[in-house]
């Protein structure tokens, strides 16, 4: 699939403004992501380009949509929090379309004045490199036994207990066990699936794993580097079937810098997040 057939940030102005609406003002990333997909009427196969493998594993689609969503909040019809939560602002409440060149216009502009260099087509735009997109490439760079003792650790933080790694192949994917503790009363056993991942997890991987944590576990949990292909959002979450809870590599770096798990942040004048790649080397 070439990237030229996913559609471009500025054209999907509108309809970020109109998802937002149906949203009720606000959503996460994902839920957003998610509903552009639908409305544009993208396939697996558009959601599955990655921007640049050599730098992380997100996906053109997503790193479009991370521009569209900087665009309106430069514009003021959008607001984030530190939570990955964006919501529309009093203007962006009253607003229900803008002409994407003008938008274009005034945020550059903008960016001219802050004296950043910002190309005029976003495929030559020079980016800096996030802490996100550090992470996961640190994530994606690591052992698989080493990844997997890190997903250990980040489930015992996250309050699970008798985290086992039971990893074996033939196993349906199967990489361990371990049991949910909810408010010290209700416990679920939880079998977990963790994979280093630079594309998207489709509908069959979800259905594979199903099948081994049929009758062994109440619930199942899929973590990976990677994304999640809308068929397979579908599939883990299908009427009759035995739910599974999904963790992309979005959230999992999220999870991990609030869990401060190799992660450290320092608040000068402003936030700043460093990644330990040590800390992950030796896990």
């Amino acid at each position: 699939m070439n990237k030229t057939n996913i559609p471009t940030y500025d054209a999907m102005m509108n309809p970020v403004l109109r998802i937002m609406k149906e949203l009720g003002g606000s959503g996460t990333i994902e839920e957003i992501n998610r509903k552009v997909a639908e409305i544009m009427g993208l396939s697996d196969e558009h959601l599955e380009v990655i921007h640049d493998s050599s730098r992380s594993g997100q996906t053109e689609f997503e790193y479009r949509v991370a521009w569209t969503r900087t665009y309106l909040k430069r514009f003021g019809l959008l607001e984030n929090s530190g939570r990955g939560v964006w919501a529309l602002t009093l203007d962006g409440r009253s607003t229900s379309q803008v002409d994407e060149r003008e938008v274009v216009r005034v945020v550059r502009d903008q960016l001219r004045k802050e004296r950043l260099e910002v190309e005029s087509e976003l495929e030559e735009t020079e980016t800096v490199i996030t802490w996100q997109e550090e992470l996961l490439d640190t994530l994606v760079k690591m052992e698989a036994s080493g990844f997997e003792r890190l997903v250990q650790r980040f489930l015992r933080e996250s309050g699970f207990i008798q985290v086992e790694i039971t990893g074996r192949s033939g196993d349906g994917g199967i990489d361990g066990r371990g049991i949910m503790r909810l408010g010290g009363l209700l416990s679920f056993h939880v079998i977990f699936q963790c994979k280093k991942w630079q594309g998207a997890v489709g509908a069959n991987q979800i259905r594979d794993f199903r099948g081994a944590m049929v009758g062994r576990a109440d619930k199942g949990l899929f973590v990976t580097t990677g994304t999640f292909t809308k068929d397979a959002a579908k599939e883990a979450t299908r009427d009759g079937a035995p739910a599974i809870d999904l963790v992309d590599g979005d959230q999992l770096v999220q999870k991990l810098k609030d869990l401060s798990l190799g992660v450290k942040t320092e608040k000068v004048e402003v936030e700043k997040v460093t990644v330990d790649k040590n800390w992950f080397s030796s896990i």
